[in-house]
């Protein structure tokens, strides 16, 4: 399908690693993206971080893709992804981005501190062994237009390293093994996560619901 076949999508997100991975995906199946600088969406930090207060990341990408798409008038694309770790309860959950209570940071400084905290977090629980720091990343993502709402789910297996591995991804990717890549997130291609990963689990998901729904 060439591009833009699909007509023109949002891309509902200020992160740079999730453009760099849900661009290409949906450029893939035909849409035209539009990202939120390209729609003139100016950042109005209050509003938008009250979008990620809910409790499910389901909740927060649907809140997310309504409101952009209530600003925009596009049919919006927006996901809520974290990662949840058996032996602290699920942690950091939907709080992954920001679960270093760190404002001040941004970019690979906060990376740097979440994962810090995570790996003192494990420490902390006592999970030493591979079996005990079973892990899972989540993706929710969400679609909203005139006439559909839609929201899905990806997820995708693996345990966390004692020290990070890998330059590459962004967020807590350097200390995710997976189990199916035999790797971390940071120390593989972009196109070799995008074939086991979360997010782009869910964007399929997605991309199957509005086939059907179309």
């Amino acid at each position: 399908m060439s591009e833009g076949a699909r007509g023109r999508v949002l891309l509902a997100t200020r992160s740079a690693g999730k453009r760099r991975e849900l661009e290409p995906m949906l450029r893939a199946h035909g849409f035209a993206v539009v990202d939120l600088d390209d729609a003139g969406l100016e950042e109005r930090p209050a509003e938008e971080d009250a979008l990620e207060a809910a409790f499910t990341f389901e909740e927060n990408a649907r809140a997310k893709a309504r409101y952009f798409f209530a600003r925009s008038g596009l049919p919006t694309v927006a996901d809520d992804s974290g990662l949840a770790c058996d032996a602290i309860g699920g942690a950091p959950g939907v709080h992954s981005k920001r679960w270093s209570a760190r404002p001040e940071l941004s970019g690979r400084a906060l990376d740097d501190a979440n994962n810090t905290l995570l790996l003192r977090s494990l420490e902390a629980a006592g999970a030493t062994g591979a079996a005990a720091r079973s892990a899972r990343y989540v993706c929710a993502a969400a679609y909203v237009d005139a006439s559909r709402e839609y929201v899905v789910r990806g997820e995708t297996a693996g345990r966390i390293l004692t020290s990070a591995d890998g330059n590459g991804g962004f967020g807590y990717d350097p200390l995710f093994w997976s189990h199916e890549l035999r790797a971390s997130f940071g120390a593989v291609s972009r196109e070799e996560k995008e074939r086991v990963s979360h997010r782009a689990r869910a964007v399929e998901q997605l991309l199957k619901k509005l086939s059907e729904g179309s």
